[in-house]
């Protein structure tokens, strides 16, 4: 098969590793998972495992450990492990972010410090974007660097910076002093965590996760001239680079979450018994589940095109796919988990079927790393050819 046709089909190398992320997950599952975030404890020996495996890094180069593959292959890492009840939140920052941007933009010397350590989860890296009053509009980011002979002195706050406590270091996106009241031309640092003047403080959430989340406080962090990572005046081109995958990711991470919803609701429509008949038998209960069926589909539809345009080096069209991506998936995902609760009833609620705390999580896919209002802001605006509003 020639053309759209075999983009649309999975190689055999996909639908493999699909299979061994999935049987991976399936090993571990949804208790394992939960437990770990109630316990406020990391999913460490999955995450090693997976990296041993080279699950983590697959979207890495080769020559640094990595598995060559694109993001395409990385998302499917992460939606079959969501599908199997452990949606790691780190995978979309430490190899999809972190990674790609020190891939593409890092030094040689950056590269081979920090890529094979992410690409077999020996290292992790934690990213900083977001800011008390910055909210979705990157271009008042106020986190300063400037220079100070050949070093960098960093200071600013971010918030929402998932797993410091357990990585290595952070990229943190800062804009040069003389950049302040100009056209944003975001820099990028990697700031180890055990840098002085650098500050952590986790933010009390009711998403149960391993992965806390924190506010930073950076208080003119001294960095060497070797940290920022690529162009100090590269624009906003660099800072994408990472930013589209987290989309693509997301995306992922909300289409693992409704699988597994979908999954679990199905089961148990098929078994629980009313009046001598499934429950799934009724239209009431088994339509909606059918539409959230389709609306997954969809949705995994537009993930792999915006996985595939971006591997293929189409940056302005991935941006518009993974925005799209992200949002449908968001939107299946919340849906999804609300009918799967509805259809177990109370059982719905209850810690034995884990639903309750898919209920938060679904709503990760729908405010961040960008809210379904500002892509569809963005939609109107580039897609749509309408007037800003903003």
């Amino acid at each position: 098969m020639s053309g759209i046709g075999s983009q649309l089909l999975e190689t055999p190398e996909r639908t493999a590793l699909r299979k061994a992320v999935g049987d991976l997950g399936r090993r571990y599952g949804s208790a394992y998972y939960l437990a770990k975030a109630r316990a406020g404890e990391p999913a460490d020996e999955l995450w090693a495992e997976a990296g041993k495996a080279g699950y983590l890094g697959v979207n890495l180069p080769a020559e640094y450990g990595g598995g060559g593959g694109g993001i395409s292959d990385l998302a499917i890492v992460l939606e079959e492990l969501g599908t199997a009840g452990c949606p790691l939140l780190l995978l979309i920052v430490s190899p999809a972010i972190c990674g790609t941007v020190i891939a593409r933009y890092g030094t040689e010397e950056q590269k081979q410090r920090w890529l094979p350590g992410l690409a077999d989860g020996s290292r992790r890296m934690a990213f900083g974007i977001t800011e008390p009053d910055a909210g979705s509009n990157s271009h008042r980011i106020s986190t300063v660097a400037r220079r100070d002979g050949e070093d960098w002195l960093l200071t600013g706050r971010k918030v929402f910076v998932s797993g410091i406590d357990h990585s290595d270091a952070v990229l943190f996106v800062a804009r040069t002093e003389d950049a302040r009241t100009g056209k944003l031309k975001p820099c990028l640092f990697v700031v180890p965590r055990n840098t002085p003047g650098f500050e952590y403080r986790a933010i009390p959430m009711e998403l149960v996760a391993p992965e806390k989340q924190f506010q930073v406080f950076l208080d003119d962090v001294r960095l060497p001239a070797d940290a920022l990572v690529g162009d100090e005046n590269a624009g906003l081109l660099q800072l994408f680079a990472g930013l589209n995958p987290e989309r693509v990711l997301t995306a992922a991470f909300s289409l693992g979450l409704a699988r597994q919803a979908l999954g679990k609701a199905v089961e148990y429509a098929k078994t629980r018994t009313v009046w001598s008949t499934p429950i799934g038998a009724h239209q009431g209960l088994a339509h909606p589940l059918a539409q959230c069926a389709v609306e997954i589909e969809l949705a995994r539809l537009m993930t792999q095109k915006a996985g595939l345009l971006y591997d293929a080096g189409e940056d302005l069209a991935a941006g518009e796919a993974a925005n799209m991506a992200k949002y449908a998936a968001g939107e299946a995902a919340a849906r999804t988990v609300d009918q799967a609760v509805q259809t177990l009833g109370g059982n719905g609620l209850t810690q034995e079927y884990g639903l309750g705390a898919l209920l938060a999580a679904t709503r990760v896919g729908r405010v961040a790393p960008v809210s379904r209002e500002m892509v569809l802001n963005y939609v109107a605006q580039h897609t749509l050819g309408l007037p800003k509003s903003y």
